[in-house]
């Protein structure tokens, strides 16, 4: 198959525990004949896939193809967006997005195959459509102003004291697992936090809560339905707040967020709206951030809906739960 399209595919090579980086020469003829002619890079750490998705464009690439888990599909996503005006660089590039990670999570709600020979295939006949994006404007690790871009859900609680411990795991164990277990040694750990929270022109109100989630996608957490009913093309986030519970109310009730019935208890609160401001109450200590499974930071911060702004080649979005 040809494709007139100039491609640049980003890889990340220590995506599944460094085994992207080994089975590449095996990987690459399989793409070529879907795709037909592409370039590739390799991003060298955390950070360098936006600098990279940045410069190709601004080269003339129309189609980005992020090839790795959900870190390296937020960073490239990152990459369409200016870094300090967040102005989209190339309104008609497309992305697409071949998973070669542990969580899976953006792959599940743009129906992407998690058989990764599949997911070639399906480049073929892939439509593209406009999805909303996420612009979050945040504190980084060394409390200055910062600013990213995500397609699935940007957390914070304790969700982001899980994927720290994820991410020092290594993920041996695979995404489902790793973040089971990290979740069980977070709430050991995790003291309910208090946060003021602003949606749209609502009054503000004091938040208690273990996680609240900006969802733009459904899952999160290496495929807990985290926003069963949340789209990628309806112009709004679904926020997800959830009360504290105890060690037993996780190991009773846990298995709720994976199934997406978590949201008809009376402990969890769904609201919706375009733009969320979350601020943290004075004496809290840091809330961190879990943006697709990165910890880039802590409150306070706005989280901005996009609306279309970015063009995706999508298999088979998945549908909000009551379109089911």
């Amino acid at each position: 198959m040809t494709n007139s399209r100039r491609t640049l595919v980003v890889a990340n090579p220590q995506s599944a525990g460094g085994s992207l980086a080994k089975r590449w020469e095996g990987l690459a003829p399989s793409l070529e004949a879907q795709i037909g002619p592409f370039d590739h890079l390799f991003t060298s750490g955390v950070g360098d896939a936006p600098r990279l998705v940045r410069d190709a464009l601004q080269g003339g690439y129309e189609r980005i193809i992020a090839f790795g888990g959900d870190g390296t599909v937020s960073e490239v996503i990152d990459g369409f967006f200016h870094e300090t005006t967040g102005k989209t660089l190339a309104s008609n590039a497309v992305l697409a997005v071949l998973p070669f990670g542990t969580g899976g999570d953006f792959r599940r709600s743009i129906g992407a195959s998690k058989k990764l020979e599949f997911a070639i295939d399906g480049l073929a006949s892939a439509e593209v459509r406009r999805l909303d994006i996420g612009r979050l404007s945040y504190r980084d690790r060394d409390d200055r102003p910062a600013q990213r871009h995500f397609a699935n859900i940007a957390s914070f609680g304790m969700s982001g004291l899980v994927s720290a411990f994820v991410n020092e795991s290594g993920k041996r164990l695979g995404g489902k697992v790793s973040f089971a277990l990290a979740t069980l040694k977070a709430m050991r750990r995790y003291q309910p936090q208090r946060a003021l929270l602003t949606l749209d022109d609502r009054p503000p109100r004091e938040a208690t809560f273990h996680v609240c989630g900006v969802c733009n996608g459904q899952y999160f957490g290496g495929g807990m339905w985290m926003a069963p009913d949340a789209s990628l093309e309806d112009g709004l986030f679904d926020v997800v707040t959830l009360a504290p519970m105890s060690l037993k109310d996780v190991l009773l009730r846990g298995n709720r967020l994976y199934k997406g019935t978590h949201v008809d208890l009376p402990q969890t609160t769904v609201e919706r709206a375009r733009r969320v401001v979350a601020e943290p109450l004075p004496g809290e200590a840091p809330i961190l951030l879990d943006v697709d499974g990165e910890t880039p930071g802590h409150l306070p911060a706005t989280f901005e809906l996009l609306p279309g702004a970015l063009r995706v080649q999508v298999p088979q979005l998945a549908p909000p739960r009551g379109s089911r």
